[in-house]
């Protein structure tokens, strides 16, 4: 898993100028409900500053804590697949993100370029976020804007 998160760190640093760190998150592997858990705390609690994944607005995959530098990732999670290793790719970019003390408008801004990366990466594939988590550009919209 390691050498996965390095090869992820330096692509997402050679494609996007993130900081190519050594300092890799520390991975846990949860059930949903705990992903769900954590998700909604942290929108409670917005010291935590979470982000996720969201397949569908109701069911996130993924998160990442910027407190712990934690990415929690479903149990089921094997990373066989481009789509699985997307859900990867994105929480990376908002470790990256956090140990770069990137700042942001508003919690939903840091999502812009976690998505992209995340399209970029499927790209090489030949898919997207459309085909694997039915994401359109309206809810990527809604989901990476700042709306106050």
């Amino acid at each position: 898993m390691n050498a996965l998160v390095t090869t992820i760190v330096l692509w997402l640093s050679a494609n996007f100028g993130l900081p190519a760190t050594q300092d890799h998150p520390h991975l846990e592997f949860v059930r949903q409900e705990k992903i769900v858990e954590l998700r909604y705390k942290g929108l409670a609690n917005l010291q935590q500053n979470p982000t996720a994944v969201v397949a569908n607005p109701r069911e996130p995959v993924a998160v990442y804590l910027d407190t712990t530098k934690t990415i929690y990732l479903r149990d089921d999670w094997s990373g066989a697949s481009p789509g699985e290793v997307s859900i990867l790719v994105h929480e990376l970019v908002h470790h990256l993100q956090n140990v770069g003390k990137m700042t942001f408008e508003c919690p939903q801004e840091r999502e812009q370029l976690a998505y992209k990366a995340q399209e970029k990466w499927l790209s090489l594939f030949g898919t997207d976020l459309m085909r694997e988590f039915d994401v359109d550009p309206f809810t990527l919209l809604i989901a990476s804007r700042c709306f106050f």
